[in-house]
């Protein structure tokens, strides 16, 4: 038997043991932690205005320490990103059957956050190297009923931003930045998130650095950012005293993180960047170690950006192989490569889009009279993403372990066996 028979064939694993999880948790977090529960405060929020409104000590100092990280004016606790954008969405001051634009290449929340304020959201499909939001279609997308735009900095990069705020300015939309991938990543020089109205970073396990759930939202607009706090904290509840009159969307919730998790978040925050360079150093070995493979091509970054490698993205041309993609993953699997994903999601495709059914039975808000067009969710109307999903995009999760210099180095000569073998797969 050759040495470099496929394990899918019999042959010897390339990687015969598993890598370790990725894990940014320490002792420092252990302590801050432990100090928490010590103190017996675990949260000191309050529902009503008062001195506590916003928050115990720790919410107040990771707040800071966030503001002053990512340099923005204000940063807003919560206790899931999932929170955070339904904060955003309502803090601009969505009417029910507005239309909002986001990208289909996402995480469902980023649209039912749109949903949850009876606004509608519209599809635009994704640039083909950056997979993030196309700038001309989302040109084409806009309806004199277009509120806002969400920007999805997937995977770990920012979207076009500077274009995309351009645009909103001169069509007066809003614009959220969903960056739950990218914390860290830096367009122009400046913290992705930070240039739209509101953006925000995710704390969820899985991300580059967490509280187990969470999340941080950042604006530098004042009055954003009370709607933000009154949102996450019984807005109702609270308005009356604080002297709020504009009452539009006042419908507060719980999204209130504890003091545990922002000590935690403390000292997460500190270890950002390190994080990063870590995971930036595996991406640059790992796309120098397939450079040549015929029919792969590696993540792309946009001029002017920096990229921080939650999804390592990479596109099959699958003709040019001719081999599909299922095959070549089952190939990659069997020599021991863990962490792949065959696409990635069309959230427009979901069954709820397809039947337009989300409140109660009867189609709530599409089938009302606050939904103002017919908007179209069929296949077909963001062919980039759906070819991609599809057929061609093939994902590698650098967010589920921590890559040693070796380990990349096996998963180069996994990909390169299986190279060598694509006849032998066909």
């Amino acid at each position: 038997m050759k040495n470099n028979t496929l394990a899918l064939f019999g042959g010897q694993k390339t990687i015969r043991s598993e890598f370790e999880r990725y894990n940014s948790i320490g002792a420092e977090e252990v302590e801050a932690a432990k100090n928490v529960i010590d103190s017996g405060v675990l949260s000191k929020f309050l529902g009503c205005w008062a001195p506590d409104f916003y928050g115990g000590p720790k919410v107040q100092e990771f707040e800071r320490q966030c503001e002053a990280y990512f340099k923005v004016k204000h940063a807003i606790t919560v206790n899931s990103w999932t929170s955070g954008l339904i904060a955003a969405v309502g803090a601009i001051g969505i009417e029910p059957g507005d239309e909002v634009i986001v990208s289909p290449w996402t995480m469902c929340a980023s649209a039912t956050a749109i949903l949850q304020w009876n606004a509608i959201p519209v599809f635009a499909d994704i640039d083909s190297e950056t997979f993030c939001i196309s700038i001309d279609s989302i040109r084409k997308n806009i309806t004199p009923f277009t509120k806002a735009i969400m920007v999805v900095d997937i995977f770990g990069q920012s979207s076009d931003i500077d274009a995309i705020m351009e645009l909103a300015t001169e069509h007066g939309l809003k614009v959220i930045c969903d960056t739950a991938q990218a914390p860290g990543a830096r367009y122009k020089g400046k913290f992705s998130g930070t240039i739209a109205d509101i953006g925000g970073f995710s704390l969820n396990y899985h991300k580059h650095i967490h509280t187990g759930e969470g999340g941080i939202l950042v604006t530098n607009d004042d009055a954003l950012a009370e709607k933000m706090q009154l949102l996450r904290n019984h807005a109702e509840g609270v308005v009356g005293n604080k002297g709020v009159d504009d009452l539009t969307n006042m419908i507060g919730y719980n999204f209130r993180l504890g003091e545990i998790e922002c000590a935690i978040g403390i000292e997460q925050l500190k270890k950002l960047q390190t994080l990063i360079d870590g995971r930036q150093k595996a991406a640059k070995r790992l796309t120098e170690g397939l450079l040549g493979l015929t029919g792969l091509q590696t993540p792309k970054t946009s001029e002017n950006c920096t990229h921080v490698y939650y999804v390592y993205g990479m596109v099959l041309d699958i003709d040019q192989l001719g081999v599909d993609r299922k095959r070549i993953i089952q190939a990659l699997e069997a020599e021991g490569i863990t962490g792949l994903a065959a696409g990635y999601v069309n959230v427009h495709l979901l069954p709820m889009y397809q039947k337009k059914i989300a409140f109660g039975s009867t189609g709530f808000p599409w089938n009302s009279d606050i939904c103002k067009r017919d908007v179209n969710y069929k296949k077909g109307i963001c062919p980039v993403a759906e070819e991609l999903n599809d057929k061609s995009f093939l994902g590698f999760e650098m967010c589920l372990h921590n890559l040693s210099e070796l380990e990349v180095d096996l998963i180069i000569q996994a990909f390169k066996k299986v190279w060598e073998n694509l006849d032998e797969l066909k």
